[in-house]
């Protein structure tokens, strides 16, 4: 604590920074878990094979996917809420359930949008009136209630997915616990370019053509033996 702060700026301070950790926690039961967004199909076609392959796969997914379109419309659902349009809030959930690429990835979000929102009065907040919600829509409307800023709250949101691919990869590729702890560490730097970039980009520079993505996630539907629902 500063010498200059007082409990209650401290606490002022520190809440933002408490509801984005709390909203990025793998103990948060949205069903996350369950899900690997096209790493599993990946790993069992021998795209994803070790530790650095699976870097490979996270850090382009992230800078050729994520950083170009929905962490871009995370930011503009989060700014929508925060001034109390949702109209435009509405609009940006509409945009991200439409481009999913796979039934598979649309039911995910979907799944993990509701979720998030019956958790939401358990945090003082109310759940946008938008139905399907798309998860990255539903956090980053929690993040504007829970007064976290945009750039943090995304951060929090990239992390999460982060964390949650990695993992995917400790099991399925399998990787020991050290190697993914590394994975994580090298993610940093990639979460912050990603944000800055996603802040940046006009809407007329919005869009991804992740074509083998989704053509891997598609593979998953049908494929044999399966550990995740996508």
């Amino acid at each position: 604590m500063r010498l200059a702060d007082t409990p209650l700026a401290a606490g002022a301070r520190l809440r933002p920074l408490l509801a984005a950790l709390h909203l990025a926690s793998p103990a948060l039961p949205v069903g996350g878990f369950a899900y690997s967004q096209g790493l599993e199909s990946a790993i069992d076609e021998g795209i994803v094979h070790d530790a650095a392959s699976a870097q490979r796969w996270i850090e382009d997914s992230l800078r050729l996917v994520l950083a170009r379109w929905e962490a871009p419309l995370w930011l503009r659902a989060h700014a929508a809420l925060a001034r109390g349009d949702e109209a435009a809030f509405a609009a940006v959930n509409e945009t991200l359930l439409a481009a999913r690429e796979t039934a598979e990835l649309r039911l995910e979000w979907e799944q993990m949008g509701a979720s998030l929102a019956a958790l939401m009065p358990a945090l003082g907040l109310a759940a946008p009136a938008a139905a399907p919600l798309a998860y990255p829509a539903a956090f980053a409307a929690a993040c504007a209630g829970l007064g976290v800023d945009g750039e943090a709250g995304l951060a929090a949101y990239l992390w999460a997915w982060a964390e949650n691919q990695v993992l995917a990869a400790v099991k399925t590729v399998p990787l020991g616990q050290a190697a993914g702890q590394r994975l994580l560490a090298a993610l940093h730097a990639p979460i912050v370019q990603a944000v800055a970039q996603a802040a940046q980009l006009p809407d007329e520079a919005l869009g991804t053509a992740a074509v083998a993505l989704a053509i891997t996630c598609a593979r998953h539907e049908t494929q044999y033996c399966r550990l995740y629902r996508s």
